[in-house]
């Protein structure tokens, strides 16, 4: 056994952090049992100058390469050089981009990073669901002053389900009920009139859904809640309450949760 393969090495070239590469040659490598190898990160690779560092070192040492570049012109250079150096040195992501630019239809964007980006995105859309939750119904009113958005309005006028569809455009929602018997949280009024959003019901649509929502508890249809009487003083009350505020108003008698959604998301650009 020469002294080169006492010690396997592979150096990691990638145009950004090099996780993915890394990651892909762990997972090939435990497939050999016991065998150790040392993975050397060389992160952000933009030119080729640091190319000819990473081939001279891995000739030296007799080390593979395995590279994540997206940019053609780096890539081209790094295959080039690895063959004329006579250093073996593995694309991992070229065949698959070539594979899925047939697939697709369409061409790649060659920017280094993406997944990152993306990654970033995900973790911003599990923050404002949990965010949605922890703020859901009133529950805390301190998550008012730190919503990107609150609803406010009556039982039943989609306040949950919209604050959900919202979060996931990345939108931190808080949702207020706006109960006659109860006094609206203080946070309502310190907050600018901007982010609040109000929701409007007509009656009759109210007596419908509330109607159809005690039945589907076993209730009577007829329970105050859904009394023409107990509607007609919450949505004056609501009403009162948000031209208070100030805020916008949205009536969403007739529209279903996606189409509140845009128009809300359109007013935060989001």
């Amino acid at each position: 056994m020469t002294k080169f393969q006492a010690h396997p090495i592979v150096y990691v070239v990638s145009d950004s952090v090099g996780e993915t590469a890394e990651l892909v040659i762990r997972a090939a490598a435990s497939q050999f049992g016991e065998t150790s190898i040392e993975v050397r990160r060389i992160p952000y690779v933009e030119d080729e100058a640091t190319i000819n560092e990473v081939i001279s070192l891995a000739k030296d040492v007799g080390a593979m390469i395995a590279y994540t570049l997206v940019v053609p012109e780096i890539k081209a250079y790094m295959q080039m050089s690895a063959e004329r150096e006579k250093v073996e040195a593995v694309d991992l992501l070229g065949p698959i981009l070539d594979k899925l630019t047939t697939l697709l239809q369409l061409q790649p964007k060659y920017e280094p990073g993406l997944v990152y980006r993306l990654d970033e995105d995900y973790f911003q859309k599990v923050e404002a669901i949990e965010f949605a939750v922890k703020y859901d119904d009133g529950r805390d009113p301190r998550g008012v002053l730190h919503a990107d958005i609150v609803l406010i309005g009556v039982s039943r006028t989609s306040k949950t389900p919209l604050s959900q569809y919202l979060a996931h455009k990345r939108l931190k929602v808080a949702n207020v009920p706006i109960v006659p018997e109860l006094d609206p949280p203080e946070e309502l009024f310190k907050i600018s009139p901007e982010k609040c959003i109000g929701l409007k019901i007509s009656p009759e649509k109210l007596i419908e859904i509330r109607s159809e929502r005690l039945k589907s508890l076993g209730l009577k249809a007829e329970a105050n809640y859904a009394s023409l009487e107990r509607i007609k003083s919450e949505l004056e009350y609501s009403e009162a309450i948000m031209e208070r505020i100030g805020c916008r108003v949205i009536d969403v008698s007739n529209k279903a949760v996606e189409e509140t959604a845009n128009i809300i998301s359109s007013y935060f650009k989001a």
